[in-house]
């Protein structure tokens, strides 16, 4: 093959190469687009804050010390911090063997997922964000609801 013809080729191919890559869009993760954590752990602080004063779910929080409810919270962080693709790992329980004799049930889940609506709204998080964050923890639910 001639020398000036694989230049050519040689070009083109370099050209298509940074064509294709340029072309991929690059998706953040979750756990960047909803502000990493300093944003989830606000979101987490709020929507336990809710939990414990709401009247039917407030239950699950009478009794317990300072030092167990920063606990759950901490987990929470954990929890969904590892899950949007955070830095952390999630140390915790399994959710069904943590959740385990609470008797959570189908009406404390509806509730507790409309306090997290309501959570995600008070931050703005976008739309798309909040869609997924919904996702990830609805897909909980069948291993935490027992009644």
């Amino acid at each position: 093959m001639n020398k000036s013809i694989m230049v050519v080729i040689f070009s083109v191919q370099i050209s298509l190469t940074c064509m294709s890559i340029q072309a991929k869009p690059v998706v953040d993760s979750l756990y960047k687009r909803l502000g990493r954590y300093t944003a989830i752990s606000a979101v987490v602080d709020d929507l336990v804050e809710r939990l414990a004063n709401n009247k039917q779910l407030g239950r699950f929080y009478v009794h317990r010390g300072v030092d167990g409810v920063a606990r759950e919270k901490q987990l929470t962080k954990d929890f969904i911090t590892a899950n949007t693709g955070g830095p952390l790992y999630y140390t915790g329980r399994e959710m069904k063997l943590a959740h385990a004799g609470m008797r959570m049930s189908k009406s404390d889940w509806k509730i507790f997922m409309g306090l997290l609506n309501e959570t995600l709204n008070k931050f703005n998080i976008p739309s798309q964000e909040k869609k997924e964050v919904i996702v990830l923890i609805d897909s909980q639910r069948d291993v935490i609801v027992e009644q």
